[in-house]
């Protein structure tokens, strides 16, 4: 089994940067071969951010662009989401969402439980 934790959210004015983080744990050894960042605000619908892939290939979405930066340290089992220049409609609750395989189990999605960021106008 694998948890994923986030870290790194927070209050925030407008222009400020925060960067979060996403930390793999289990008991045995394991590849983060995809992992996304997700978000979602209040009435609103969640929304992928950002993706990193194990070859570091990564995608962001349009309104992120530019702004966030997703980054993988395998050697820490660790993504993280540099975000410079935050907008209030950034403000979400943000999930670290990944694809990880382990020999026992082979590749299975796990879900964090979320980092509240709060933009301030």
């Amino acid at each position: 089994q694998v948890q994923l934790e986030e870290s790194g959210g927070g209050l925030v004015q407008a222009g400020g940067s925060l960067r979060l983080s996403c930390a793999a744990s289990s008991s045995g050894w394991m590849i983060i071969n995809v992992m996304d960042w997700y978000r979602q605000a209040p009435g609103k619908q969640s929304e992928l951010v950002a993706t990193i892939t194990s070859r570091d290939r990564s995608n962001y979405a349009d309104s992120v662009k530019g702004r966030f930066t997703i980054s993988l340290d395998n050697a820490k089992n660790t993504v993280y989401l540099q975000m410079n220049n935050l907008k209030a409609e950034d403000t979400a609750v943000y999930y670290c969402d990944g694809e990880i395989w382990m020999p026992a189990t082979g590749s299975r999605r796990y879900r964090g439980q979320g980092t509240q960021v709060t933009v301030s106008s």
